[in-house]
Parts: C-alpha cells; structure tokens; sequence
C-alpha cells in the first residue's frame, strides 16, 4: 500500500512544476511583446501542458486511490484531520475539472459559444492552477518547507506576469518599441 503513496507523491511533485511551466509559458505565448520568450513559449506550451495535464491526470488516479486507502481504514490517517483531508481533495478535484475544461476549450473550439467562447474557457486553466496551488498547498506535505522560499515567489511572479500581460493589452504599457514616422 505504500507503493501508492509514494507513486502519488511523485506524480504529484513533477505535475505540479509542470502545471507552473504550462502556466508560464501559457501567459508568455499569448503576448508579443515579451519578444524571445513569446517565440519560445509558443514553441513548447502545448507539449509542456500536455505532459502536465497527463502527470495531473495519473495523479489524480492514484490520490482516488491513495483517499479511497485511507478513508476505508487500510492505511494511517495523516497528520492533519480527516475534514481537513477531505476539504483538500475537493480542491484537487476542482483543479482538475477547471484544467480539463481547459483542454477541452483547446482541443475542441467549437464545443463552446459565446459569452463562453475557447479563449474565455481556455483561460480557465488560471483557475485550475491557482486551485492546484492551494491543494499543494494544503495537503501536499512534500512542499510545506517549500512554501514560503519557494511557491509564494513564483506564484507571485505569475501574478505578476499576468498583470503585465493584462496592461499590454489594454494598451495602458507598450512593449518598449519606438516608431519613427517617415520622412517625406
């Protein structure tokens, strides 16, 4: 039984940088003004986010798994209390409903129609993230020491990434780029 667990950490420890990757490059591509990184994010996003979403899926499996284990009494409890485990799997589930309605506002365009159109629901995936960070967050006991040093600064930084890519294109900040009228 502790074979799950410790293959549920794992998918969870390389899903999770993943899913920050996907994010990352996802906010890179759709600007062109971050100029080199733009053309190297749209070069690898769909791979990186694919990779993501297959970590996240596999999981997502074993964590039924590994919550079906504990619940049932087969293995510990841990350390924190049950309400406390079961309020941080429903934040997972809700990461990966709003990740899969992602992907499938990607994949599928015409599956969705205005107000909700494959932009609007593609954004979804800023959602799955952010509930993904929270459910690292709250019951990933992997990353508690990693918290503080580590997640807050680069979800910070992709807040911040995200506000600069919002203000570029509401034209409030240029991409640095100086036009020259002609001469006549």
């Amino acid at each position: 039984m502790e074979v799950v667990w410790y293959l549920d950490r794992a998918a969870a420890l390389v899903a999770y940088p993943s899913l920050y990757l996907a994010t990352l490059t996802g906010i890179l591509a759709t600007t062109d003004a971050f100029g080199v990184l733009h053309d190297a994010a749209r070069r690898i996003h769909v791979e990186i986010s694919v990779f993501a979403l297959l970590l996240t899926l596999l999981h997502a499996g074993l964590g039924v798994l590994d919550a079906w284990l504990v619940v049932s009494g087969q293995v510990p409890q841990p350390a924190y209390s049950q309400s406390y485990f079961l309020a941080g799997l429903v934040v997972g589930v809700g990461a990966l409903f709003l990740l899969v309605v992602a992907v499938l506002g990607f994949l599928d365009a015409r599956r969705f129609e205005r107000p909700w159109g494959p932009r609007v629901v593609h954004a979804f995936a800023y959602g799955g993230f952010a509930f993904a960070t929270v459910h690292a967050a709250a019951v990933g006991t992997d990353i508690v020491g990693l918290i503080r040093p580590l997640v807050g600064p680069t979800t910070a930084f992709l807040a911040y990434l995200l506000l600069l890519r919002l203000l570029i294109q509401r034209g409030v900040l240029t991409d640095g780029s100086v036009s020259v009228p002609e001469a006549e």
